[in-house]
């Protein structure tokens, strides 16, 4: 019998489906800035959306911190209690002075963001299902697995998502991860590695971390990508791979890690993908699931400029500006954007018509 969660208690009515939380950003005596990730790239997000009247602090979902009956569904016992090592936790992030601060100071200034972000992924799951779409603006830590971090990934939020929705979700007993961060996901490709339940399509560097050679072998669907890839290749290699995708394994439900870590200039993914090559490719993501009237949870995964915050915004409004976002099911439910299109380009026909 699942064990009970908070985690998938309902969010106030009139909420959009992004889940957020200040406790996402990691601030501390200023070492978070030894990591080329900007960690507080989280917060500037809302703020944006703020900004734009897309959202309010009272219209977004609280995310709350997973605890570790929540973490145990997927993590094992010792893997947690590893994590209670500031050294390990100094590993897995790659900020080497954390291994010399008492381990408290660590689980709350390092370890809880993570947790949080990783409780608001698991609630953005349940979120997807029940609205057509959730956006978790943190989480997508797709380095980890069960037994094993890294890459500045401690918990492994995907998995967990998926495995909360198998257990606890009727109707929910197939999944699509859809990986388009510059990294391979080796972490989600290690804990699905034999399950038929779960098709993995993962576009990456092929030159870069983690170059995990046997969690490769869980990838349905591999992109590997060249140095330096650009905007038309890589749009035209993710449009046919999406749709392929979709077309080869119908799920019920599509988890996509949005990482931003493409864009050009970015010191760790090594490929030369513009801001509007990103806005272009979430676009791409949304369309084929939500045409397909498939739930879309997005993860906002690695990005490790300034620049990528007003990017993952500029995301958000772009999608909400094409109806693939709506604040309310029965408006979602008018069906596939597509239809929305016809009825749109309906519309203007016969205003046309009614001008001339």
């Amino acid at each position: 019998r699942p064990h009970r969660t908070e985690l998938y208690e309902e969010p106030p009515p009139g909420c959009w489906p992004i889940v957020y939380s200040p406790d996402y950003n990691i601030t501390f005596m200023g070492l978070e800035k030894l990591h080329p990730f900007d960690a507080g790239k989280w917060g500037k997000v809302i703020n944006f959306l703020k900004e734009e009247k897309l959202i309010a602090d009272d219209l977004i979902v609280q995310a709350r911190e997973a605890t570790d009956e929540d973490l145990l569904v997927v993590h094992t016992r010792r893997y947690l209690n590893k994590l209670k090592w500031s050294f390990v936790v100094a590993t897995i992030t790659e900020i080497p002075p954390v291994a010399f601060l008492p381990n408290f100071v660590v689980q709350r200034k390092v370890l809880k963001p993570l947790r949080t972000q990783t409780g608001g992924t698991i609630m953005a799951g349940k979120l997807a299902v029940d609205r057509g779409w959730a956006i978790n603006v943190g989480g997508g830590f797709h380095h980890c697995s069960s037994d094993k971090g890294g890459g500045f990934c401690a918990y492994a939020d995907i998995t967990l998502a998926i495995k909360f929705l198998f257990e606890r979700v009727p109707g929910v007993s197939r999944a699509t991860i859809i990986d388009l961060d510059a990294h391979q996901g080796n972490g989600h490709e290690r804990d699905f590695m034999d399950d038929p339940r779960v098709y993995i399509m993962d576009a990456y560097n092929r030159y870069i971390y983690p170059g995990d050679g046997f969690a490769k072998r869980a990838i349905k669907r591999k992109v590997e990508l060249e140095w330096g890839t650009e905007d038309t290749e890589y749009l035209q290699k993710i449009h046919t791979h999406v749709e392929g995708a979709l077309n080869e394994f119908q799920p019920d439900i599509v988890v996509y890690n949005a990482g931003t870590d493409i864009l050009d200039g970015d010191p760790l993914g090594g490929l030369a993908i513009s801001p509007q090559g990103v806005v272009k490719r979430d676009e791409v993501v949304f369309r084929a699931a939500r045409s397909r009237g498939i739930p879309v949870l997005m993860v906002t995964s690695g990005g490790y400029q300034k620049r990528t915050a007003r990017i993952i915004a500029d995301s958000i409004l772009n999608l909400h500006s094409l109806g693939l976002l709506c604040r309310d099911r029965p408006a979602c439910a008018l069906g596939s954007p597509s239809l929305q299109h016809m009825v749109r380009d309906a519309a203007k026909d016969f205003s046309s018509l009614s001008l001339q």
